[in-house]
């Protein structure tokens, strides 16, 4: 594996010019990807298609300049598709609502861009995991239950207005309403997705499904005249993409001060998470182990956000399933991400037509394909292999979601687990803040934490252990804990595994005494003796 430092990439136009090949083979691959999904994400979020490419080729072209992250793709994501909707809808509904919607997009990518300055990228580890997982997971859901209309062909007024739980209700009624032709395309497409990748040819493997969807989906379309047989809500209509470029923010959303600050506040805290969670992710891919500026990134994301809010875009992340793309497919630099937008923008400008070709049962399966990955059952699982509470916390974070918003929902998931810490013994005193005591002799580091190690005073641990300088020998002692929390034992896992690839070591004691909620390696330990 390439993780000499000298053969770790070089950034910048020398960065470019050595890894040109790779780079923009990468791109052009994670460009195949990101084109259908752009468009499935903007329709999905009632914004109009074309806006997704838009958001997509500035978080290329122009973000990564910025980005604190080599290896990420930055675009539009399908997490945040659950606000979008719902911005749009509550700020009126079609053109307007999108003009207004776009006002809480631009200022929660200013307030980003401070979140970066003022180095709040280590906010990420102050949310319990369990929660992050269930409010991804609801988001899986609620794309799931508002797609499958789409999936079906019905017409979207039977849809307009309904809440997940009253989507669930109405899955009959879509069956009966379902157009065959176009629900024959979606289904194949669906089965693409999730099947493509299991085709025992290895050399078929590595074109992407969405691909594969696009070279069967749009000749069907033709054969079959979608365009004089299926009413208009069948297929992707875009426009022009240079006629669309100008200023189509409207700021007088602040009047209505309760919901814009309501979406101000969501689409920071959520697409800061989520574009976090999968920096944090992709560095644990990269093969240089090179570590990733999560605050840079964030002012990145935010300058890509205000920029794409100003024209008319959806906000962007580090997106996960793109980036992983661009990992596996040999991107080196930033390059890879500006050559997936580079892409993007000639296919837009020059083959445009090729576009409004696609069924919009197509870009629906592809959407409930992402889905499904949020919310798989093995995601259930999993969890609940961790512990008991913390699938309860998992639950609670769903629940809450879809019956109220992703807010509400995370912010239960939070309570739920400081209510079982307590009943687990933890100390009131020290909820969010616990005791760091860190010593040391010549390379050898000795950090003590007391009372109790959560996700609630995590922030503080961390601080500690940022601080070690590299190439160390560091124990650290959980001896005289009360609690250790599942959030905590994952963070800390990370860690090791950060330091140890800097050359140095890490020693975890003091967890005898401590008894495992479950049998998994990373579950929640509670002291017995204390």
């Amino acid at each position: 594996m390439k993780d000499s430092k000298n053969l770790v990439p070089q950034d910048g136009l020398q960065g470019l010019k050595d890894n040109f090949t790779s780079d923009s083979i990468s791109g052009f691959i994670v460009f195949l990807l990101a084109l259908p999904l752009s468009l499935g994400i903007a329709k999905a979020s009632d914004f109009p298609p074309l806006m997704g490419l838009l958001s997509a080729i500035i978080g290329g072209i122009v973000v990564s300049f910025f980005a604190g992250s080599k290896l990420t793709i930055k675009g539009p994501a399908a997490g945040l598709i659950v606000i979008l909707v719902g911005a749009v809808a509550d700020f009126g509904g079609g053109e307007t609502g999108w003009h207004l919607a776009l006002g809480a997009i631009v200022v929660a990518g200013v307030i980003q861009i401070l979140f970066g300055v003022f180095k709040l990228g280590k906010l990420v580890d102050f949310f319990p995991l369990s929660a992050v997982h269930g409010m991804l997971a609801a988001i899986g859901i609620i794309i799931i239950l508002k797609q499958l209309p789409v999936l079906l062909d019905v017409n979207p007024a039977l849809t307009k207005g309904k809440s997940p739980f009253e989507l669930i209700a109405s899955i009959p009624l879509f069956i009966q309403n379902l157009d065959p032709r176009a629900t024959g395309i979606g289904v194949v497409s669906f089965a693409i997705m999730l099947y493509w990748a299991k085709i025992p040819v290895n050399f078929l493997k590595k074109v992407p499904a969405s691909l594969v969807v696009l070279l069967i989906a749009i000749p069907a379309e033709l054969y079959m005249d979608f365009q004089h047989t299926e009413p208009s809500y069948a297929m992707v209509h875009i426009g022009n993409l240079l006629e669309n470029i100008k200023v189509n923010v409207d700021f007088s959303g602040m009047a209505q001060s309760g919901i814009f600050i309501k979406y101000v506040i969501m689409f920071a805290l959520v697409g800061s998470l989520e574009s976090l969670l999968t920096v944090k992710a992709i560095d644990m891919l990269d093969p240089f182990h090179r570590k990733s500026n999560a605050n840079k990134d964030l002012i990145a994301v935010g300058i890509g956000n205000t920029i794409s809010g100003i024209l008319g875009g959806l906000p962007m992340i580090s997106e996960v399933a793109r980036s992983s793309a661009n990992v596996a497919n040999g991107g080196k630099t930033r390059w890879s991400n500006f050559f997936h937008g580079f892409f993007l923008l000639v296919f837009v400008v020059f083959a445009s037509h090729m576009i409004e070709l696609i069924p919009n049962t197509a870009l629906a399966a592809m959407l409930i394909a992402v889905g499904l990955k949020l919310a798989h059952p093995k995601e259930f699982i999993h969890i609940f292999q961790i512990g008991k509470e913390q699938l309860l916390i998992f639950l609670v974070t769903i629940f809450f979601t879809l019956f109220e918003d992703l807010l509400v929902g995370i912010a239960a998931g939070m309570l739920v687990k400081i209510i079982i810490h307590v009943i687990n013994g933890a100390p009131l005193a020290n909820l969010f803040k616990s005791p760091v005591f860190v010593s040391f002799t010549d390379n050898q580091y000795l950090v003590q934490i007391e009372k109790s190690a959560l996700f609630t005073n995590y922030l503080s641990l961390k601080a500690k252990l940022d601080a070690i300088p590299l190439e160390m020998h560091v124990t650290i002692d959980f001896s005289k804990t009360k609690l250790v929390d599942h959030s905590v034992m994952e963070n800390i896992e990370h860690f090791v595994s950060d330091y140890t690839k800097s050359n140095g070591t890490v020693e975890i004691i003091g967890l005898h005494e401590h008894k495992p909620l479950s049998t998994h390696k990373l579950a929640a330990r509670r002291n017995l003796t204390l």
